[in-house]
């Protein structure tokens, strides 16, 4: 049902197989203007290759082509113009649509292939804040479009669960912690320590070199050191889940930095073999002579190992484990020298499979234009900011719809797509600004504007008592508030495509947008349910309409209630 193939199959013909093809569908492009047709192909590459002006290729492509598909061909200045027909078209969409129900648009460009995905990983024992929105929302929507195109994705949290950092949290529990206190509200406290800890390592640097020695001692299993480590890591697991239960996201592994602390030296040992270790004061770094890239650090001078020691331990593991084709890193862009690195000190290795890494990068949620710190305590929680969500999505629900039966339920499904949804629409490099007054907005290019019209759908489903039936699929009208709504259901198969290819969720969500306001437009305009003799016609687009929102928003990990 990618008409854009069919007019390339008939291009090439015209054109005496001359040209590649691949070449000829990506010069398809759709017209600005709907009076110029459906499909456009300019002719004024063709024209170095065949030494004639483009308005003559275009008259002559004009002459020769010809399917039942088509309901006009035509050559206007350089270009060729197809005007697709609107009948035969239509009744195809639509039964696809019907037939695959949530399967339209599923592929099996991936063929079972394995992509490991590390994406969300918060840091244990510091709040699970707005920061760390983007790479879980991401991460997920990105793992449910390759499953849809056939991979199988593997859905790995990386949690910051060791490292530097813990060495100067043990400091300030011992400094100034109370274990009552942190046990009754256990995030909260040790967030103040870590915070409390970098105020005072400014009067007193010596604070930073403790921190050290006491991360020294948790690689070296000291007992207190790994007990505390423990109660923080239990603690943070616990909180981190209410989050992932409120956004509906699982995780395939749970295994983070810790796990890999006994595989490091199997690493630092084939570095050391294969003479890509070198000294530079007193530390073990991987030089980059042909890259311009800065050295690699995989020890410090006191012995201690980096996130690359742990990501490359990591990856030989995840290649071992999983035999992945590829492996996906959803992480800041700040992080960017650190992936190339990484990837790099990989393939000096020799591991071929270096080459299925990618580092999937997006912008920060900034607060009045600065990136938000856990270090001084600048935090949004995202828990309460969904809570706040779900709160807002009851009132409106209250006031609206009193007697809608699953109030909570859908409170819930609203308030979380509005958060996911404001991020997912934005294209994942760009920065975001943090406003939750913008976040929850239920009106305009949103989450909820996008539930509601499928919702609206449903209730015109339910008001017209719609039953199914495949075979009778027969669309009567050939307005232009029909026929936007078949262009736009053609295109999901595509969008989902180029959304996958590029690892861009965004593309689903403006999507999504311009399907409802089609959709919408179409609602105002034509008379659905006052038609006994095209009411069942009708009503097979508006189901169409809530099969391909429905699974749109679920590629999202946004649910589509039925009633609002």
């Amino acid at each position: 049902m990618n008409y854009k193939i069919d007019l390339s199959d008939l291009l090439f013909k015209a054109l005496d197989g001359k040209l590649d093809k691949n070449k000829l569908v990506g010069l398809i492009e759709k017209p600005k203007y709907s009076h110029l047709g459906d499909l456009a192909f300019p002719c004024f590459e063709l024209s170095k290759h065949y030494r004639k002006p483009p308005q003559t290729i275009a008259i002559e492509l004009a002459n020769k082509i010809e399917s039942p598909l088509f309901e006009k061909v035509e050559a206007t200045g350089g270009y060729l113009n197809v005007f697709l027909n609107k009948q035969s078209v239509s009744n195809v969409v639509l039964g696809s649509v019907v037939t695959n129900k949530n399967h339209y648009g599923t592929n099996n460009v991936g063929n079972g292939d394995v992509v490991t995905i590390d994406f969300s990983s918060p840091n244990i024992a510091k709040p699970f804040s707005m920061g760390h929105l983007r790479s879980t929302v991401i991460g997920n929507a990105i793992a449910l479009l390759l499953d849809k195109c056939g991979y199988k994705p593997v859905r790995i949290n990386y949690l910051g669960d060791w490292g530097t950092q813990f060495g100067k949290l043990i400091v300030a529990y011992k400094l100034w912690g109370n274990e009552q206190t942190v046990r009754e509200n256990p995030i909260k406290e040790l967030l103040k320590l870590y915070v409390k800890f970098h105020e005072e390592a400014e009067i007193d640097p010596q604070l930073n070199e403790k921190g050290r020695e006491w991360f020294k001692k948790l690689e070296e299993a000291d007992d207190e050191a790994i007990s505390l480590w423990e109660w923080f890591r239990g603690e943070s697991l616990k909180e981190f889940s209410k989050v992932y239960d409120l956004l509906g996201i699982r995780f395939d592994s749970y295994n983070g930095e810790a796990f890999y602390n006994d595989k490091m030296e199997d690493v630092v040992e084939i570095l050391q073999e294969k003479n890509l270790l070198e000294t530079s004061d007193g530390a073990k770094v991987v030089t980059f002579n042909e890259k311009s890239l800065p050295p690699c650090l995989i020890k410090k001078s006191d012995g201690t190992t980096l996130y690359a020691t742990r990501d490359l331990a990591a990856a030989i593991y995840r290649q071992n484990t999983y035999n992945f084709s590829k492996s996906l890193y959803i992480v800041g862009n700040e992080q960017s020298l650190h992936f190339k690195q990484f990837f790099s000190v990989l393939e000096k290795m020799g591991y071929q499979w270096h080459n299925g890494l990618a580092h999937i990068p997006f912008g920060m949620i900034l607060k009045d234009g600065k990136k938000m710190s856990t270090r001084k305590g600048k935090v949004v929680l995202l828990e309460e900011v969904l809570n706040e969500a779900i709160q807002l999505a009851e009132q409106n629900i209250l006031a609206k719809n009193p007697n809608l039966e699953s109030k909570k339920e859908v409170a819930n499904a609203v308030g979380t797509g509005a958060i996911i949804f404001h991020d997912l629409k934005h294209f994942r490099q760009n920065d975001i600004e943090f406003s939750l007054q913008d976040m929850l907005k239920f009106e305009g290019e949103t989450g909820p504007y996008v539930q509601y019209t499928h919702a609206r759908a449903c209730s015109l489903l339910r008001k017209g008592q719609y039953e199914e039936d495949v075979d009778s699929i027969h669309v009567v009208d050939q307005d232009h508030y029909t026929w936007d709504v078949i262009i736009n259901l053609m295109k999901f198969p595509e969008v989902i495509e180029k959304a996958t290819e590029s690892y861009d969720p965004s593309q689903i969500a403006k999507y999504l947008i311009e399907l409802s306001k089609s959709f919408n437009k179409y609602y105002s305009s034509v008379r659905i349910l006052n038609d006994e003799d095209h009411k069942h016609s009708r009503l097979s687009l508006v189901h169409s309409i809530t099969i391909v929102l429905k699974e749109g928003l679920r590629l999202l990990g946004i649910k589509a209630p039925e009633e609002m």
